[in-house]
């Protein structure tokens, strides 16, 4: 299997509950985010050939704390921002985690892009047609992954990507958008890829 050397020495740093506990603003961030149980956790996990970097669980909106990792140097960093949307996590906890998200989102320098998650089979629900309306205001590129590819058929998948792309379209800003699946490990040269990119990264890919 090919593994990329800069994701699998992901390491984790700190949890911060607001953007002023979290490291200092230098260097290149991309940050992932989703609803919850997108399979944000798991997406994270396969990236980075590590099956317990990014903690996954059944049980949607676990995920309260802005999760920061290294990659090979302290100046690159990934980061799980919490999952939105689940309707079982109180109102005022819900609010405080949109506030927090948002000034991460909006404020921070070193933020290079975002990859949103979307389960394929519910692409463009409210929240994320509110985060990607948000992103283009604010000028944030944004790649979507549209995750658990593998619940669908191959025709339906290469549908599904087509008709997000021209959607996409729509809303201006840079925005781009792929298949993908945790379990089967397809789409991972292209993530990868545009991760490089933002990361400013230009090492060889090993065995």
């Amino acid at each position: 299997m090919i593994q990329h050397p800069l994701y699998q020495c992901a390491t984790f740093l700190k949890s911060a509950p607001k953007l002023a506990q979290c490291p200092e603003d230098t260097g290149a961030e991309v940050a992932f985010v989703g609803r919850s149980n997108a399979g944000k956790s798991s997406s994270l996990n396969c990236i980075t050939h590590q099956t317990g970097l990014a903690k996954v669980s059944k049980t949607p909106g676990r995920t309260q704390l802005i999760n920061i990792f290294t990659l090979d140097t302290p100046d690159r960093r990934l980061v799980d921002l919490p999952g939105y949307g689940f309707a079982k996590v109180p109102i005022p906890l819900k609010e405080e985690w949109g506030r927090s998200m948002g000034a991460y989102l909006e404020q921070r320098q070193c933020l290079k892009g975002i990859i949103l998650l979307m389960d394929i089979r519910h692409p463009f629900m409210p929240l994320d047609d509110q985060l990607l309306h948000w992103a283009v205001a604010i000028g944030r590129p944004v790649h979507v992954l549209l995750t658990k590819a593998d619940k669908l058929s191959f025709g339906q998948q290469k549908n599904t990507l087509l008709a997000v792309r021209k959607q996409l379209a729509t809303y201006g800003g840079e925005l781009s958008v792929q298949t993908f699946s945790a379990l089967k490990k397809t789409g991972l040269d292209e993530v990868w890829a545009k991760l490089d990119d933002w990361l400013a990264w230009s090492g060889e890919q090993t065995q």
